[in-house]
């Protein structure tokens, strides 16, 4: 179910995922099942060579220091016997080191390639996202996604799930071996363990609401953050700097909170468990010393015993925290699953139309459109515009020009009427071939960091250096590329800031007509032109108008006298269609607009 059928007012972010994000998170080891059956194979042998150390330590003591030889053959025989038991430890330690080694850089490569997958599955499924999504959620919670929850996920696949299973593994074994060795003094061992389990239950409890508040918290920052830096001039223009200082500190400090709430929770665990494992040592070290004195038990099982249980409260503790770490990855798959589970609210057909070529007629036959399903911004709309027309959309702000802009886009779907275009309702023809049709002109260019080049070009492979300086040419942008110190390879900072509103709209001109549409789209194009400039832009866009269907959407009514036909909107409904005279002479809507202006 999409996210915006939910119940009014409820955002994408303030929805949890309802499903086992653990069970889905494994999924996606799947592709790598042979590298993980190899991991825990790593993992037994590991943990099998570290229980066997100590036993091999105590069967020296008993047989080759607390154990009973001949006079003649005393020290010979056990010193050869201590060589030998220091060469197997060794050689155990030498074993060790290798498979760790490798389950290291095995754990690494699956857990970074894992990510690295997500990471592209999430900006994928993002990019096939409606607008309407990008409408109601902020950029800040979309990065932190993609980026912080990605990484916290990445701890999970690289340590957590092995070292929870390398965990189990041991204390399985501790408790087996100790079982074999002596049954009293493991029982005595396994005093504490019930106290130790519920600690573990109830921290994990605890663990997993605190990390979800942390991430909530963190993506919350994240999202102020980014807004901010954003609107950073208007925040300056307007001295509200010590006023959003205070906004942000605020976030930052319940962030904190939630940060110290989460790190609390493992800081009040562990010294417990330090205790419990305190307290049953003593309780070995009491049973074991009477049973050593009685004869019951060697010096050698009491070694074994001892080192056991210091080791044995060590992977209990462990799993506290990695518990705790697998809450703070999960509380972050949940987020990461929630985005992905949201359903696109725009679909391609199973078998789009694909028309060899586009003349550029297009149609609106009674058009209803609402962007949240309720508030009609367009009613009944019908018109015609004809193969390489020039038609106009004039109207006072919120009649609905930009609306049918974003309508022939398919940037979202009518809710009644359909839209055609050469007789094809666009819902028929897929969104590439759509939109690669259509060149559209924006009133607010956003230029890429990088360089001019890649700026035109935006990583079309087919067009070509020399496509990029015709184009460039063609709209005068040339005029001012040529000029600057790298030509085309000169680096652009983000939004193109170190160029002027004039050279920014000519570079969205040379990109545009690069890439040949069909239909042109110019959505107030001309509005924050320069003087320096203007000249430029008008041949430019006589140029790119030249041949083809084009729209334009524009306040200053001294743009579109000269268009073929200029529509009226207004309250979401056409009141008024022709050209600039005829509209003159009906008296109605257009005069009065184009009064005021020359008032």
């Amino acid at each position: 179910m999409s996210l915006f059928s939910k119940k009014s007012g409820e955002r994408p972010e303030d929805i949890h995922y309802e499903g086992s994000a653990v069970l889905r998170m494994l999924s996606y080891l799947k592709p790598h099942v042979k590298t993980v059956a190899v991991c825990l194979l790593l993992v037994l042998v590991l943990t099998g060579l570290e229980l066997y150390r100590p036993i091999l330590t105590g069967d020296a003591i008993d047989r080759y220091i607390a154990g009973e030889y001949a006079p003649g053959e005393a020290v010979e025989a056990r010193f050869r016997g201590l060589l030998l038991a220091a060469g197997l430890y060794l050689g155990t330690l030498a074993i060790s080191f290798f498979c760790n080694n490798r389950l290291m850089i095995l754990l690494q490569r699956t857990g970074q390639r894992i990510v690295y997958e997500m990471r592209r599955e999430l900006f994928e499924h993002v990019e096939s996202l409606s607008m309407r999504f990008f409408d109601l959620t902020p950029v800040g919670k979309i990065v932190t996604r993609v980026t912080n929850d990605v990484e916290a996920v990445n701890e999970l696949y690289a340590n957590i799930l092995v070292k929870l299973f390398r965990n189990v593994v041991k204390i399985i074994g501790l408790a087996v071996v100790m079982l074999a060795l002596d049954v009293r003094m493991a029982l005595l061992s396994f005093v504490m363990v019930p106290l130790v389990t519920v600690l573990t239950v109830i921290t994990r409890m605890l663990a997993l609401r605190a990390n979800r508040e942390m991430r909530t918290r963190l993506t919350e920052l994240n999202t102020f953050l980014s807004e901010h830096l954003s609107g950073m001039k208007i925040i300056q223009i307007f001295n509200r700097e010590e006023r959003k200082f205070q906004e942000f500190a605020a976030r930052s400090n319940a962030h904190y909170r939630a940060s110290f709430r989460a790190m609390m929770v493992n800081a009040v665990f562990r010294p417990f468990i330090v205790l419990t494992g305190v307290v049953a040592m003593a309780i070995v070290i009491a049973a074991g010393s009477h049973g050593v004195l009685e004869g019951t038990v060697s010096f050698g099982t009491m070694y074994i015993f001892l080192q056991y249980i210091r080791t044995f409260f060590e992977p209990i503790q462990d799993l506290a925290e990695q518990l705790s770490t697998l809450q703070s990855a999960v509380a972050s798959a949940e987020k990461i699953f929630t985005l992905l589970d949201e359903k696109p609210l725009l679909h391609d057909p199973e078998t789009p139309v694909e028309p060899e070529e586009i003349h550029g007629r297009i149609e609106f036959k009674h058009v209803w459109f609402a962007y949240d399903n309720e508030n009609f911004i367009l009613r009944d709309v019908s018109f015609v515009i004809e193969p390489g027309q020039r038609v106009a959309f004039v109207g006072a702000t919120g009649a609905g020009k930009s609306s049918i802009l974003n309508l022939i886009g398919r940037y979202y779907d009518v809710q009644k009427g359909e839209i055609l275009i050469d007789g094809i309702n666009i819902k028929d023809l897929s969104r590439e071939r759509l939109r690669r049709a259509i060149g559209q002109v924006q009133q607010d260019v956003f230029i890429f960091t990088g360089d001019i080049r890649s700026n035109i070009r935006l990583r079309e492979e087919d067009i070509t250096d020399m496509d990029i300086r015709d184009a460039s040419r063609r709209v005068n942008a040339d005029r001012f590329i040529n000029r600057l110190p790298g030509g085309y390879g000169e680096r652009v900072t983000e939004r193109g800031s170190t160029f002027s509103a004039g050279q920014r709209q000519l570079l969205s001109f040379a990109r545009t007509l690069a890439f040949h549409p069909d239909i042109l789209i110019l959505d107030e194009a001309t509005a924050n032109i320069d003087t320096e400039t203007e000249q430029w832009i008008q041949e430019a866009l006589e140029t790119m108008m030249t041949g083809r269907t084009t729209i334009m959407v524009a306040h200053r009514l001294s743009t579109v006298q000269h268009a073929d036909k200029i529509i009226v909107m207004h309250k979401g409904r056409i009141c008024e269609s022709g050209t600039h005279q005829e509209l003159l002479e009906q008296g109605g809507i257009y005069q009065k607009l184009y009064q005021l202006q020359l008032a």
